[in-house]
């Protein structure tokens, strides 16, 4: 009889795949051992694998450049990388590394990108597309960029008075793009997207006002789904109306050359996670190409501001059971030395799932529990897998510890948690470690935060 924990995943799922294997009853990932990790940091702990950001653009660059070749589309393909999903300068640094444009959000995201400069690791003549509802900070900033010589910064105006705001040098000629206020999908409890402008206000908008202008010239059109690029008719039909904006603002706008698709690639949160990336992409390229050569349109170059999909596969986080807790005839609560609510705040929040895998114990009878957090909240737990109505993991035994590790994490979660600030109940923050490979492929760490101290909170609380 099959009962070890190993038995169970196997049997589920095609295990072992090309991020995960099991040695000795340990999980290693990216062919890490990561029980030796967790025997050098301890737990809690964040790590991010630095050499999976690069990883990720480069599979899309193929991705979409042989869906060109195949199609004969004859636009080019640029890739962003979206800041907002995680803002630390090693994500930024790696994705640098390949040659990618940024999108930004916000006005200090534009002193990010000067530092960046200033570093010798973003040229000028990066493109930097500017999203967002802008403030008169935000806006300040971008028009200090385009004046001291950023020359493919790109604007996109997300309301009908933004454009009066610029303030540029005499005689410049700026890049602009304009988002299209999209619908949100039927589940959603509003109609249309709040940002951007109405699909038909966008071509009357231009004669009015970009058409004879002498500084700008429209170049982007900005397309953006809330709920990501998926096989759906939602997607497929809100993909056709934005392609015959952009055809219907071609035949006046000779300037204008781009489709920004957005973000929305996704990301495994499953071990049988199955998504056509290649397919995807072939046929929002068909999609493209179709309407635009049934009006005699030539095909626009295509942006992408992946954000999710670049970074949130780099990232893990490891945490100890500390003890079991029988609450009734049923349940079987495995308590975890941190907690969720802090450290993975959208598994409350949005009820998203991780790839969850202990990393040790792999030979042990397998168990349904529930996972709870330290905190007071009856919110802070963990109790499906993205795959199941449960959780399953190896017999805790109080004599030798259970590690477990949440996988795909990258994104997004520290800033929704509140880096460095105060933690619900006083959780401390996790160390974070970074992972890397040398010249000759060996990996290395680096611990890059220690654990939040007691002092610092009380620091931040007015206490010292």
């Amino acid at each position: 009889m099959k009962t070890k924990y190993l038995d169970l995943v196997e049997q589920t799922f095609d295990f072992p795949t090309d991020e995960f294997k099991v040695i000795e009853n340990e999980l290693y990932w990216n062919d890490i051992n990561m029980m030796d990790i967790i025997e050098q940091y301890g737990t809690p702990l964040r790590i991010t694998y630095l050499p999976t950001i690069s990883k990720k653009i480069q599979n899309a660059r193929r991705i979409f450049n042989i869906a060109m070749a195949k199609l004969d589309y004859k636009g080019e393909y640029f890739y962003a990388y979206c800041t907002k999903s995680n803002h630390f300068s090693y994500v930024l640094e790696e994705a640098l590394k390949n040659n990618v444009g940024i999108e930004t959000s916000s006005a200090f995201d534009i002193n990010i990108i000067e530092k960046l400069y200033d570093q010798g690791l973003l040229p000028k003549d990066r493109f930097i597309i500017c999203n967002g509802f802008k403030r008169k900070e935000y806006i300040e900033n971008i028009c200090r960029l385009v004046n001291n010589g950023f020359e493919n910064v790109i604007p996109v105006i997300d309301n009908k008075n933004e454009l009066f705001e610029y303030r540029f040098k005499k005689n410049a000629k700026v890049k602009l793009g304009i988002r299209i206020a999209a619908e949100e999908e039927p589940t959603f409890e509003f109609y249309t997207s709040r940002l951007g402008i109405r699909y038909n206000d966008i071509v009357p908008y231009y004669r009015l006002y970009l058409k004879n202008h002498p500084n700008f010239e429209l170049k982007m059109l900005h397309f953006f789904i809330n709920t990501g690029i998926r096989d759906n008719a939602y997607y497929w039909s809100e993909l056709a109306k934005a392609v015959n904006v952009y055809v219907e603002l071609k035949r006046e706008c000779p300037t204008l050359d781009s489709l920004n698709i957005g973000g929305g690639f996704p990301i495994r949160t499953s071990l049988n996670f199955d998504y056509d990336y290649q397919y995807m992409a072939e046929e929002i390229l068909n999609q493209i190409k179709t309407i635009c050569n049934q009006n005699n349109v030539p095909e626009p170059n295509i942006y992408s501001e992946f954000g999710i999909y670049t970074v949130g596969e780099a990232g893990a986080i490891f945490y100890k059971i500390l003890d079991q807790k029988q609450q009734n005839d049923r349940e079987l609560w495995n308590m975890i030395n941190s907690s969720f609510m802090t450290t993975l705040p959208d598994s409350w929040a949005l009820n998203q799932r991780f790839i969850l895998l202990p990393l040790n114990h792999w030979d042990y009878e397998y168990q349904r529990v529930f996972l709870g957090g330290l905190t007071c909240d009856s919110r802070d737990y963990y109790n499906t897998e993205a795959h199941a109505n449960a959780i399953f993991l190896p017999k805790f035994t109080p004599s030798d510890p259970l590690y477990l590790g949440f996988f795909h994490t990258g994104a997004y979660q520290d800033a929704l948690g509140g880096y460095g600030g105060i933690q619900h109940c006083l959780i401390p923050a996790p160390k974070h470690v970074l992972i890397d490979l040398d010249e000759d492929k060996e990996y290395y760490t680096k611990l890059y935060a220690k654990e939040q101290s007691y002092k610092s909170m009380l620091k931040i609380l007015g206490y010292m």
